[in-house]
């Protein structure tokens, strides 16, 4: 796993990366909702979604709009095994480990708070 300060100078070059924000509705979710209950989504569509070895459609198992922590895994690159080994450095072809699935929902909540503050 890379340095998220790091990771996050990084996708400040990316024009694709920086092109995804939240839409109104979907900060009316975590408004409405909280952010708690955001980050609980978020650790369960990475335990679904990008925890196991090999996930199902991968690089097509995450949808673009919908929901907060959709949006915020394609900004990030942790959508997909393929975009985790790029931007982040977690190899594909094995489980996430409790450490790596930690980390991948720290980088989506720093990016979901960023953009609740801007």
């Amino acid at each position: 796993m890379r340095n998220i300060d790091e990771v996050f100078e990084k996708l400040k070059k990316s024009s694709f990366r920086q092109g995804f924000h939240l839409r109104p509705e979907e900060r009316t979710y975590v408004t409405e909702k909280g952010l708690d209950l955001v980050k609980a989504h978020a650790r369960d569509f990475i335990d679904k979604r990008l925890a196991p070895a090999y996930p199902a459609r991968d690089g097509k198992q995450t949808p673009f709009r919908g929901h907060p922590v959709f949006v915020a895994q394609h900004a990030t690159g942790t959508c997909c095994r393929s975009c985790l080994e790029k931007w982040h450095g977690i190899r594909h072809g094995h489980a996430l480990d409790d450490s790596q699935k930690a980390y991948i929902a720290g980088v989506v909540e720093r990016w979901i708070r960023a953009e609740m503050a801007s």
